[in-house]
This record gives structure tokens, C-alpha cells and sequence, in this order.
């Protein structure tokens, strides 16, 4: 018997520092492994949040470009054809204003719900000034007409502009992704 407990003793005295190395080295290796998966996950996650927020940045410069365009002081001399009627003139507004909003559809995934919303009712509002605009002159006019009743709205508009509206509130929302890094 004692043969057997010193065989045991000795069979123990090698195997538990075994153990006990065995379990330190698989605490230290484990935990090196999960610092080195979080930064690899940080490091993904702050070049997807670079990457999206140049999305976004751009979404804004494509919606600041679409309400210029669509502003009529720059829209009308764009696409104004002396041989124009009224008629003429108002559905080439209405069919480029429609244009250029369908291009810009997707940029709506990238800013908020109260830009895209503001984006949406400018559009509605030019398409609605230019009909009805058009619907007080003879349909068979020359598109002058057209142009310069437009105009002399646009210039006699005692409040802000919608498009002018809708470029600030673009612009601050731009301000503010850029400063926070988002929303």
C-alpha cells in the first residue's frame, strides 16, 4: 500500500502543476483570443460607420444638387425652348422635376425620415406651383408667359422659398451627421 500512495503522491505531483499550467495557459490564450476578435469587430465596425457616413454625405449632396435643380430660377432657363407653349413649358417642368426626383429615390435610405419628407414636399410643391400657374394663362401661349409669371412670384415671395426651405434643413441635418457621426 505504500508503494501504491507513493506512486499516487508522485503521479500527483506532476500531474496537478500540469493541470494548474494547462489551466492558466488556456485562461490567458482565450482571453488574448477575445481581445483580438473585439478589435477586429471595432475595427470592421468603425470602417462600416466611415463608409456609411460618406453614403450619407453623399445622399446630402445629391439632395442639396436635386432641390437646386428643381428650384425654378434654375430649372425653367434649363430646359426653356423659345417655341414653347405654356403648355409646352409646364409639362417639361412637371416631367423634369419628376425625372430628377426618381433619380434620387435611393438616396432616401440614407438620410432621415424628416429630410426625405421635406425632399418629397418641395418636389410636390414646384410640380403644383408650375400646374397651377400655368392653368391661369391660355394653355396656347407662348412659354415666356409661363416663365415670367414663375419668375415674378418667385421674386415677389414675401416668405422663404420652399426649396430655400428645404436646403437648410438639409444642410443642418449635414451639420449634424458630421459633428455626431450620425443621427
Amino acid at each position: 500500500m505504500d508503494n501504491v500512495t507513493t506512486t499516487l503522491l508522485e503521479i500527483l505531483k506532476y500531474t496537478i502543476p500540469a493541470l494548474i499550467v494547462l489551466a492558466a495557459s488556456h485562461s490567458i490564450v482565450k482571453k488574448f483570443l477575445v481581445s483580438q476578435v473585439q478589435r477586429k469587430q471595432l475595427a470592421i465596425f468603425q470602417e462600416s460607420q466611415d463608409i456609411t457616413l460618406r453614403l450619407r454625405l453623399q445622399a446630402y449632396e445629391r439632395l442639396v444638387l436635386f432641390v437646386e435643380r428643381i428650384n425654378p430660377g434654375q430649372l425653367i432657363p434649363r430646359i426653356y425652348v423659345p417655341a414653347m407653349t405654356v403648355s409646352d413649358l409646364q409639362q417639361a417642368i412637371v416631367i423634369n422635376i419628376r425625372a430628377e426626383f426618381e433619380h434620387n429615390l435611393a438616396q432616401q435610405i440614407y438620410v432621415s425620415k424628416n429630410v426625405w419628407e421635406t425632399v418629397k414636399n418641395v418636389k410636390e410643391q414646384e410640380i403644383n406651383m408650375a400646374i397651377r400657374i400655368s392653368q391661369t394663362l391660355n394653355p396656347d401661349a407662348p412659354g415666356k408667359e409661363l416663365h415670367k409669371r414663375i419668375l415674378d412670384i418667385l421674386l415677389k415671395a414675401d416668405e422663404q422659398l420652399p426649396t430655400d426651405m428645404a436646403l437648410q434643413i438639409i444642410n443642418d441635418e449635414c451639420k449634424r451627421v458630421m459633428s455626431m457621426g450620425s443621427i
